[in-house]
């Protein structure tokens, strides 16, 4: 086990990050109690990194949503929370992950202080060189394969995207976008430290991320 260390911060990740960072999605689920079942499903499947996003713009829900996969999870997974900094800190999160519309990263970081970790969601070679100026803690780079996780999705980057961004960068690396259990592996191999993934966790998702670890072994 190593602690990737920035300022401060002290975040357990196994080689920095783990192979698969699961994100689970309010927009698949019809409630709270499945959000979280899926949550524990994923965690039981050897999940050790998990994003909770909701583009609703509910904050009652979101923090609602946010504090029963806290209740759930325990310490037993890392939770990191999409875009929303205020909402990290009031449910107790271990991060936030921002995209390139949201609150600037160092914006974030006076928020959540140097303890939590930062993420930033970056889609051309330009956003990765600005970002990883930044005291984020970890970059993503995508779509790295076309997506319907997103209503209006940026140009896909592809694999030459993913080893690009890896030239451009010391900081661990995700890669998100269309990425399944058929093409993770190749993604990895392109330099990507660890793969995002939505879609292909939804369906038996303890079996599908005990799956993807055994292909990104």
């Amino acid at each position: 086990m190593i602690l990737f260390q920035r300022t401060g911060c002290a975040f357990p990740l196994m080689n920095q990050l783990p192979r698969l960072y699961a994100i689970v999605d309010s927009a698949f689920f019809p409630s709270t109690e499945g959000l979280a079942g899926v949550a524990l499903e994923l965690a039981a499947g050897g999940c050790t990194l998990l994003q909770y996003r909701n583009k609703s713009g509910n904050a009652r829900v979101m923090l609602e949503q946010a504090r029963e996969l806290k209740d759930h999870l325990g310490a037993s997974v890392r939770l990191i929370m999409n875009d929303r900094a205020d909402l990290c800190l009031a449910a107790d999160f271990d991060g936030v992950h921002v995209g390139q519309e949201d609150l600037s990263p160092e914006s974030v970081r006076t928020i959540i202080g140097p303890e939590r970790c930062l993420g930033v969601s970056t889609h051309n070679p330009e956003q990765l060189r600005e970002a990883n100026l930044t005291s984020a803690d970890y970059l993503a780079i995508g779509p790295v394969f076309s997506t319907s996780s997103k209503e209006k999705p940026d140009p896909v980057v592809g694999l030459e995207g993913v080893r690009r961004a890896r030239q451009l960068t010391r900081k661990p690396l995700v890669a998100i976008g269309g990425i399944t259990r058929a093409n993770a592996a190749s993604v990895i191999a392109a330099g990507a430290d660890s793969v995002a993934v939505i879609s292909d966790l939804l369906r038996e998702p303890r079996k599908s991320a005990e799956e993807f670890f055994r292909v990104l072994r």
